[in-house]
Parts: structure tokens; sequence; C-alpha cells
């Protein structure tokens, strides 16, 4: 898993559309949420990590809530933005937390929704994942984020709880939000393979793969301004509208495709893996939660 940062918008629930930050903020100061920060403080704190609360003066009526990972001069830390117009509703508690394994699981709860997050450390980092479903445990929130494929093996091998837990198993290898499941048998031809490729989920740092062969997908067109890719016909919808976005720097990729990855796979937040064979790319289950909903899979 890696770094995220979660901004939501009523409007559009799910976006990860930038959120402008205030010009001030008051850390911990006047927020009316339903939370004892103190206490979630503690709680973060038990794992080893810090957390505060900022309240942010917004003019944005869609503006929600944003949970990110932030560093000062003591390191990274986890922060809640609570812009004015959703405090008052807002209810945060922390579920569960493991202090010696550095995982909790943080409730953010709105009058309509329930947004479950796992935080903690992984590997080098610090992260947040968002969990689909309703886990209360930081067990539960693990499982949720596993793959349906990998979780149905897993029980029909009879894998233990600890033996699912851990970052290479009999089903798979995980690398932050990515899992590798090997394909022994699997031969593909030379000039189909594409190597030093990156495979990435909307806007995150890539990993890359030392070799990587691919079967369907979309094709579309990616740029900073739309890292989940536009289709061909969407891409000339824009020009259309605004010549100018030609120049944005864009690059085509394949969006959601079968993907396959073998050799070394590298990200400056993880260990390097090394696939001794093929192996088919499946990625967590974030995107079936309401915060990550706009999210692809890009290669």
């Amino acid at each position: 898993m890696r770094k995220q940062i979660f901004r939501l918008s009523e409007r559009t629930l799910g976006s990860r559309s930038s959120v402008p930050r205030p010009k001030a903020d008051q850390t911990n100061s006047g927020l009316n949420t339903h939370m004892n920060t103190q206490t979630i403080e503690n709680q973060f704190a038990r794992m080893g990590a810090r957390f505060q609360v900022v309240h942010q003066e917004t003019t944005r009526r869609d503006a929600d809530y944003a949970l990110d990972i932030r560093a000062d001069r003591r390191g990274q830390y986890f922060e809640l933005r609570v812009p004015a117009s959703v405090e008052r509703s807002l209810e945060v508690a922390v579920l569960q937390v493991q202090p010696q394994e550095r995982h909790l699981v943080l409730l953010v709860k709105k009058p309509e929704v329930k947004d479950r997050f796992l935080c903690g450390h992984d590997e080098r980092e610090w992260f947040v994942a968002a969990v689909p479903g309703t886990a209360t445990t930081v067990m539960q929130a693990r499982e949720a984020l596993k793959p349906q494929f990998i979780r149905l093996e897993e029980t029909r091998r009879g894998l233990r709880a600890r033996e699912r837990a851990r970052r290479r198993n009999a089903v798979a290898i995980r690398q932050g939000e990515w899992f590798f499941v090997p394909k022994p048998e699997m031969v593909v031809k030379a000039p189909l393979i594409f190597r030093t490729e990156p495979i990435r989920r909307g806007a995150g740092k890539p990993h890359m793969v030392a070799e990587v062969y691919r079967e369907g997908g979309e094709m579309v067109l990616v740029c900073p301004r739309h890292p989940n890719g536009l289709t061909e016909a969407a891409y000339n919808t824009l020009l259309a509208r605004k010549p100018k976005a030609k120049g944005w720097g864009w690059t085509r990729m394949r969006r959601n495709a079968g993907v396959y990855a073998r050799g070394t796979v590298r990200h400056p937040d993880h260990a390097t893996i090394t696939l001794p064979c093929w192996h088919e790319v499946l990625m967590n289950t974030e995107t079936l939660s309401r915060t990550m909903a706009n999210v692809a899979f890009l290669d």
C-alpha cells in the first residue's frame, strides 16, 4: 500500500479532484465534529503515529473532508481536514488499533455514508487505504482489501490467519496495493513483452516492472489533468472545446487490461520483489469503496 490522499465531493462521490487549500488553517480549533480529538490522537500514538484535525474555511459548496498524510520537521503525520460546511455533521472514531502491527481502522461518518480507512505503516511509509464494506477490525479491513480471487484461494488452501497476513504466501506476493499471482505454466512470445514498464492506479507513483505482458483493456489518453485517462472520443471532444489541451502532455496507456509481470518490481516506498515466472497482476479493492470509485488501473 502507499500514501493516499482522500478528498471527497458531495456532488461527485469518490472523486479525487483537488480541493484548494485555505490560506490559513486552525488546527484543532473550534471544531464541532462529533469526536474526541484527544482520544483519537492517543489511538494513533499507540501505533507510533501522529494525528491532527485541521479546521478548513472554504466557500466551496461541494467541499467535504480530506484525509491526508503530510510531513513536517518531525516526520509524517495523519491529517483530517474538515471544512466548516460539514464539521457539524461529521463523526470520527477509531474502531480498532493493533499497536504491534502499527495498523488501525478509522471510521468517518456522515448522516448518509460511512467511510472506513485502514491506516498504518507498510515497509517504509505510513499509508491510508479506503476500505470497502463494513470492516470494524484490522483483520477484516485487510481481508476486504484483497481481490476476491485471492480471498477464495486462501480459504480453499486452508491458509491460517498469520499466513494470510503475510506479504508473500502460497497464493500471491503483495507489494503495496498490488498482488502478484504466479502463473508458472504461462508462455509469452518475446515480441509481445514490454520492458521496464510502469503500472499504477490513478495519479499514484508507478511501480516499475522489468517485464510486462498485457491483453485486452481499453486504450486511453492520460495526462496530469486526467490521470484516469480519456477515451479517443472523449479526448477529441475535449480538444474541440479546448484546443490548448493538446499541449497538456498526453500519453497513450491501456486501462483495466489483463496484465502479467515477470522479473523485478520496484517502488520507492517498498522493498523490491523478484518474480521468477509470469504472475498475474491484481489490484486491491479500494476502487470498490466510495472514496476511490473513480480511480482506474493504468499501465
